[in-house]
């Protein structure tokens, strides 16, 4: 089987890379990978070895013959990319993950691809009431406010559209909570505290008081776990949606334990957002007033379709991951063979 992953360099990529190495190694699967990214990795360091490499951005207007030069003879393309920063250029974010997508199915569509997975999210979700859980039945119009719950939706619809288009062609799209690992602390904290805030962050966090809307409910997975969903939708050639999170779903409680919090202070929610918002405007944090109105209007999904379909278990629990992720910020960790995954610079002595 040939794979071709966009983004391969990323977070998920890097995981996945690591995931394929695995089935590939065991004996399980005859498997031949490509990837494609930006920035090329260090391709003597692994998981980065082993693989065939592209250089593409998919949202560049030269990207979809590139792209269908890299898809040639795959028997599946996963789609990774994905922009988050800057918030400030939207239009640049735009071009990258909307227009990017679009590149993508064209190139799948030119190069004759069988099979195409695609990163969703939960952020692609509508709003929905937090009390209960959500399958993947539940409409992806996005959350007003957020690009980022904005352009999942349109990816969403990119999707559907194809699939229509092309009935031949075998659909998948995973729709991952938030994705944690130690590996990704301090590209984490680059996109969403910024390089001056992330050096503030110690390795184990401790709040005594912590102020959090009690709306501030959602869900997270580790990236090794979303690596293994995406491996056995392409060993099983699956289709449709797959929600994809671990357990528990964190709320207030759990972040006051995370933190070990001796008190929690009910913070209302829009106090929360305009602090948010002003700040990232100001440019004193990275983060916009939408993820919190994402974070807020998220619905917490089932995952039984995951399980059941394709025997998905995730090996680390949600508060797992979380810790994981705070301690890799704190440390500055990172993949130095990876641009995206770079850890954080420390100064020289002398």
């Amino acid at each position: 089987m040939r794979i071709v992953i966009t983004g391969a360099t990323g977070h998920v990529g890097s995981a996945l890379l690591k995931r394929l190495h695995e089935a590939r190694t065991d004996g399980r699967a005859e498997l031949d990978i490509v990837g494609v990214a930006r920035r090329e990795p260090d391709r003597d360091v692994f998981p980065y070895r082993g693989v065939e490499w592209h250089h593409a951005d998919v949202g560049a207007p030269s990207a979809q013959a590139a792209l269908a030069e890299a898809f040639a003879g795959a028997d599946a393309v996963v789609h990774l990319a994905w922009l988050i920063q800057p918030n400030h250029d939207r239009e640049l974010l735009r071009q990258a993950n909307v227009t990017g997508t679009a590149h993508v199915l064209a190139a799948v569509r030119a190069a004759g691809v069988g099979h195409v997975v695609c990163a969703s999210s939960v952020g692609a979700y509508s709003p929905a009431p937090k009390n209960r859980r959500t399958n993947e039945s539940w409409p992806a119009g996005g959350i007003e406010g957020s690009h980022y719950s904005e352009d999942k939706a349109t990816q969403e619809r990119l999707l559907d559209a194809f699939a229509r288009e092309n009935p031949e062609v075998a659909l998948a799209r995973l729709r991952p909570a938030l994705t944690f690992s130690a590996e990704a602390g301090s590209e984490v904290g680059r996109y969403f505290l910024g390089r001056a805030l992330a050096r503030l962050v110690p390795r184990k966090p401790r709040l005594p008081l912590l102020a959090v809307p009690k709306e501030l409910i959602f869900q997270a997975v580790h990236a090794d776990d979303v690596a293994d969903a995406y491996w056995r939708v392409l060993a099983r050639r699956a289709e449709g949606a797959f929600n994809i999170a671990a357990e528990p779903v964190l709320d207030p409680n759990a972040l006051g334990w995370v933190f070990n919090t001796r008190r929690l202070l009910p913070l209302p929610l829009p106090v929360l957002r305009a602090v948010v918002e002003i700040s990232w405007r100001l440019r004193l944090q990275a983060t916009d007033g939408g993820w919190i109105d994402m974070a807020a209007g998220a619905p917490i999904m089932d995952t039984v379709r995951a399980r059941e379909l394709l025997g998905w278990t995730p090996r680390r629990s949600s508060l797992e991951s979380l810790i994981e992720v705070l301690e890799g910020m704190g440390a500055g960790g990172g993949r130095p063979a990876s641009p995206p995954l770079a850890p954080r610079s420390r100064p020289t002595s002398g």
